[in-house]
């Protein structure tokens, strides 16, 4: 199968969408069950100042039945003060969903900010008339907007017609002018987070997929579940008898690379390398974040400035910000990544 293809089916009745670039999974998304209380990424909310958490340099805020956000890095809001919020990352365990104020109104041509002035255009636009056109029916869409509004066009509109990126720009603009506005009141969701068949619509066409296979068998037809399966597995083959074991803990997820028979420091970079290349696709596949430390084969010294090179390069065209924290005492590698969604052990049905 060659190609760009998005499979939209459902798991256990909640709807699931996956993206397949010739025959290999890229990505996948599964909606969560409809009795999970727990906070989305992407959901607006009405929140109240709960407490504040000085140590922490943030507040506590009561987002909806009970559920808890935590805000950081703010200063003069008090106790029982309205504020509006979007979860910005996955609630691990108990813990208080992190969110921000500020929001992001996010559609397939546009992304509108409130509080954050200025029109910007995608990087991946680089022909100066077609920016600059593009700047224009920006500038079109959001006429009238409040001052501090801002407007990043995205990478899909090359490709579209300017009417519909007018209409999408104006839309958003219009929902983040009535959610900024609805400040006063007890907590409420204001915003829902879009579905995994809205995300695949929302951020995997653009390129254009050379097909979308809507149906309740697609995963099976194109081996998604297949793939699934592999992931839920610890381990994952890196070519010539080396392979890496990704085990994630309440603390930290732990890369481990072996070599199998070849104990050589040659083929310690060999496997090295082979999991730099497959690396953020398998952290975004499987759903892992946080902190996490890397038990590289052993190799020379000299080589780890490659090793580094080829990571950055890899983490290049990946949508989740990673920070990479370097070389520990003991010669492993950390990195720290946005925790953006929930583990694929976690959410996909047993």
């Amino acid at each position: 199968m060659k190609g760009c293809v998005i499979a939209l089916d459902e798991v256990a009745g909640r709807k699931a969408a996956a993206l397949l670039v010739d025959g290999r999974l890229q990505d996948i998304r599964i909606d969560p069950p409809e009795n999970d209380p727990s906070p989305e990424i992407g959901e607006i909310y009405r929140a109240k100042v709960a407490r504040a958490m000085g140590g922490q340099g943030g507040v506590m805020v009561t987002l909806l039945d009970g559920q808890s956000g935590f805000l950081r890095g703010v200063k003069g809001l008090e106790q029982g003060a309205s504020v509006i919020v979007q979860v910005m990352g996955y609630a691990e365990g108990n813990k208080a969903a992190p969110v921000t104020t500020r929001l992001l109104f996010k559609s397939r041509y546009a992304i509108v900010t409130p509080a954050a002035a200025g029109f910007n255009i995608a990087r991946s636009i680089r022909d100066e008339e077609d920016r600059d056109h593009l700047l224009e029916l920006a500038h079109e869409a959001m006429e009238g907007a409040p001052e501090d509004f801002g407007v990043i066009i995205r990478s899909a509109s090359a490709e579209a017609a300017d009417e519909d990126i007018v209409e999408d720009v104006s839309a958003m603009r219009a929902l983040a002018e009535a959610v900024v506005a609805d400040v006063t009141g007890t907590p409420e969701l204001l915003v829902a987070a879009p579905t995994s068949h809205e995300v695949a619509w929302r951020d995997w066409t653009s390129p254009m997929p050379d097909e979308v296979v809507e149906s309740p068998a697609a995963f099976a037809d194109l081996g998604v579940e297949e793939a699934v399966d592999a992931l839920l597995s610890p381990r994952v083959e890196l070519g010539g008898g080396a392979w890496a074991m990704f085990e994630p803990t309440s603390a930290l997820v732990a890369i481990d690379v072996n070599t199998g028979g070849d104990l050589s420091l040659a083929a310690g970079l060999k496997a090295n390398l082979a999991l730099v290349r497959d690396l953020p696709r398998q952290l975004r596949l499987r759903g892992l974040s946080g902190q996490i430390t890397m038990d590289l084969a052993p190799m020379p010294k000299k080589d780890r400035r490659l090793f580094e090179d080829k990571l950055r390069s890899a983490l290049r065209s990946d949508a989740t910000d990673t920070v990479l924290a370097g070389w520990t005492p003991l010669g492993h590698f950390e990195l720290q990544r946005k925790r953006d969604r929930a583990p694929l052990h976690e959410i996909w049905p047993s």
